[in-house]
């Protein structure tokens, strides 16, 4: 008997672990999702947020299996293109960071900088993207002094990483649209 009830404890325990999990759900704007259910499947379907059964069936048109992180999030994307004349030393998708090598031009050889962009989320607003800039000073081979500035330079990267950035979400609104046809 006491075996039963051990078993009976340990099982409500999992249930209970695995439904604190869930959280709250959150409330939902009325004015932004119609209430005909048709409707709202519309415009799911030709926002690119669903999916046709039919169209997984017949394994052509869907993307099952095709993923591209890193290219649909845009932040990323944005981010990369508007670095792109400097060498990479580590870009981590999953962790959300991307940090430069250290880049001189040929003009002055004792100074160069190094980039570190962190993405705080995957939203297009002006703290979504925390962007340094490191200056590394050389007055020989092995006296050098590294410092962070904030000066106009961080400030215009992260403005031409956002614009961007918002530019390629109105592309991939764009490339997601599909007309809806109705149920037959």
């Amino acid at each position: 008997m006491s075996r039963n009830i051990c078993q009976s404890i340990i099982i409500l325990f999992l249930i209970s672990f695995a439904l604190n999990g869930c959280g709250k759900i959150g409330g939902v704007d009325a004015k932004k999702f119609p209430p005909d259910p048709k409707q709202r499947v519309k415009n799911n379907l030709e926002s690119g947020k669903g999916f046709r059964i039919m169209d997984k069936m017949k394994g052509g048109s869907g993307n099952g299996g095709n993923f591209e992180f890193a290219n649909s999030n845009e932040l990323w994307r944005a981010s990369l293109d508007i670095i792109d004349f400097m060498p990479i030393a580590t870009a981590n998708y999953s962790g959300g960071i991307i940090v430069t090598d250290w880049y001189s031009d040929n003009q002055n050889s004792n100074e160069s900088i190094k980039i570190t962009i962190r993405f705080l989320t995957n939203e297009i607003r002006s703290d979504a993207v925390d962007l340094k800039i490191f200056y590394k000073i050389c007055k020989n081979l092995n006296n050098c002094s590294i410092n962070e500035r904030t000066n106009d330079l961080a400030k215009e990267l992260k403005k031409e990483i956002l614009k961007k950035a918002a530019i390629y979400k109105e592309q991939n609104k764009d490339k997601n649209f599909k007309p809806y046809k109705g149920i037959q």
